[in-house]
């Protein structure tokens, strides 16, 4: 699941966006191609598809909270400048900051905690406000498509920093990795029309 260390140090789309002083990647190679891969990154997400895990792990899940096992054509299309819900406290949201098919979908999320975690009203945003960017970056392989995941934060409390990095890593590692299998299982023809 993880990053080599060239996609690592390679710049990726919305890096300009958020100066961070954490980053984590991750990566995998899926079967199928960057084709077949985009339509399932762009209906991602809280009160669209859902989060993709694998059979066994969304059993664990109730009903209504699994990932889709189709692509449903509601979800088919995001736009720069649109907002779609994250999960998280509060209210956050991610922004679409840019649209390359079917290379690249970066998002951008403010999280103003004394808001709720909702996105700030001040410009510049108040120091309680956590910035992050997610890149979802794709490549054709020989193997099949190689997806390469970059989350980029900017937290303004330095003690928050190391925590990120240890707690913060390893959810992301958890969570990556069962979207990870759960997109393998889905490009590899586990979709059926069940929900």
């Amino acid at each position: 699941m993880g990053a080599t260390p060239e996609e690592t140090a390679a710049p990726r789309p919305g890096d300009e966006l958020v100066d961070a002083n954490v980053v984590m990647d991750r990566a995998a190679t899926l079967p199928g191609t960057a084709e077949d891969l985009w339509p399932w990154l762009v209906q991602l997400g809280k009160d669209r598809a859902g989060w993709y895990f694998p059979r066994r792990a969304e059993r664990l899940v109730i009903p209504g909270r699994r990932g889709l096992w189709r692509l449903d054509p509601a979800y088919a299309a995001l736009a720069v400048g649109e907002r779609v819900p994250d999960w998280g406290p509060g209210e956050p949201e991610f922004e679409v900051a840019a649209l390359d098919p079917p290379r690249a979908l970066v998002y951008r999320s403010l999280r103003q905690r004394s808001r709720g975690h909702r996105w700030p009203v001040d410009d510049p945003p108040p120091p309680d406000t956590l910035d992050l960017s997610w890149a979802l970056v794709t490549r054709d392989v020989p193997e099949g498509v190689r997806l390469h995941l970059r989350l980029r934060v900017r937290t303004t409390r330095s003690w928050t920093v190391p925590v990120a990095r240890v707690a913060g890593g390893a959810v992301d590692a958890l969570t990556v990795g069962l979207l990870f299998a759960g997109l393998r299982e889905r490009l590899a023809g586990g979709t059926s029309t069940r929900d």
